[in-house]
């Protein structure tokens, strides 16, 4: 176990990164013309040009597998203590799929959970892996953040259809020290689950799986007007808290990384925020919304692509079903992607 400084616990460290993508390429002109509007209809109310989306029989444990051994080879080695999962669309109810996973990398015997809250899950599942090493439970983490969305994604449903895209990004945190880069925190959480209708799934032990003729599948369902209000709601005041928190000023931070929802919702917050839009890093356009996957993702393609350099003051936050929010800083470690 690493040392620690002044009888303090140790920090949470991210030191390993990587992301797999669907190699299935579906451009708005496929969705379009089910949906009877065009590419630029698309385009102008979501960002969104093109998404990723799985062949049949690929599942949410496939891909998460595939980002997980990245973030593995990120970090240098294949060992971790514990395996958690983010996901909104687990390939099953029981039993979880985070067990699975870690076998199929090989991490024989480790903690592995799964856990849920929807697109904020890969935030919510740093904060639990930075409590295992802060308690001593674990050295080392892989969180994951994977979701099938196109297996819950009603295609003539015009207000989801051509939102939401498949995908999986994976990090590895490591104890270490809260002044060093890479160190996560603070992290600030939030819900209110009197929006959980706002966006969601029917439930299946309340439904006892009897779906009806009107919805014989679980499709995703959005008050698309009601979500982006409480997401720039929401996730703008998780950012300035957990800046605040750290000790910086908004108009300081080099970058913010948020869910890949919507990006007239990035627009809203950077007015609202004061912070200018090209401090916020985006893909949205490439992979739309990948729910859990979002922002393991974002931050693996702007390392990526030069967007996020060593030494950035970062700030991460997510909105999501439940409804839940979360937020965190790092100042950005020198990290290689999995790729």
């Amino acid at each position: 176990m690493t040392a620690v400084r002044n009888g303090s616990a140790p920090a949470a460290v991210l030191c390993g990164l990587g992301s797999w993508l669907p190699p299935k390429v579906v451009p708005n002109a496929e969705v379009a013309e089910r949906l009877g509007v065009t590419d630029d209809w698309i385009h102008q109310r979501t960002g969104v040009r093109s998404r990723r989306w799985v062949e049949p029989g690929t599942a949410t444990i496939a891909m998460a597998v595939e980002a997980g051994a990245l973030a593995l080879k990120s970090q240098g080695h294949g060992q971790v203590d514990a395996v958690l999962l983010a996901t909104a669309t687990p390939d099953r109810l029981i039993p979880s799929c985070a067990p699975e996973i870690a076998s199929r990398l090989g991490l024989t015997g480790v903690a592995a959970l799964d856990l849920g809250a929807a697109c904020a899950g890969f935030v919510y599942a740093l904060s639990v892996a930075a409590g295992h090493i802060a308690a001593g439970t674990a050295e080392r983490v892989l969180v994951i953040g994977a979701d099938t969305m196109s297996a819950v994604t009603d295609p003539v449903d015009r207000t989801t259809a051509a939102i939401f895209g498949d995908g999986a990004g994976a990090a590895v945190l490591r104890a270490g020290h809260a002044d060093e880069p890479g160190a996560l925190g603070p992290f600030v959480l939030g819900s209110d689950g009197s929006g959980a209708g706002l966006l969601g799934t029917r439930g299946r032990s309340r439904t006892r799986y009897d779906y009806t003729a009107d919805e014989p599948r679980p499709y995703v369902r959005m008050d698309g007007r009601q979500v982006f209000r409480h997401a720039v709601e929401r996730m703008g005041a998780a950012i300035g808290e957990a800046a605040d928190r750290r000790g910086w000023e908004l108009p300081a931070v080099d970058r913010v990384a948020i869910h890949q929802a919507n990006a007239r919702i990035c627009q809203a917050l950077s007015t609202r925020l004061a912070v200018p839009e090209e401090r916020w890093l985006a893909n949205i356009e490439q992979v739309a919304n990948t729910s859990s996957a979002s922002v393991p993702l974002l931050l693996d393609h702007s390392v990526r692509d030069g967007s996020l350099a060593p030494g950035a003051r970062l700030v991460i936050a997510a909105f999501g079903a439940g409804l839940t929010w979360g937020s965190t800083t790092v100042v950005w470690p020198e990290l290689t992607s999995g790729e």
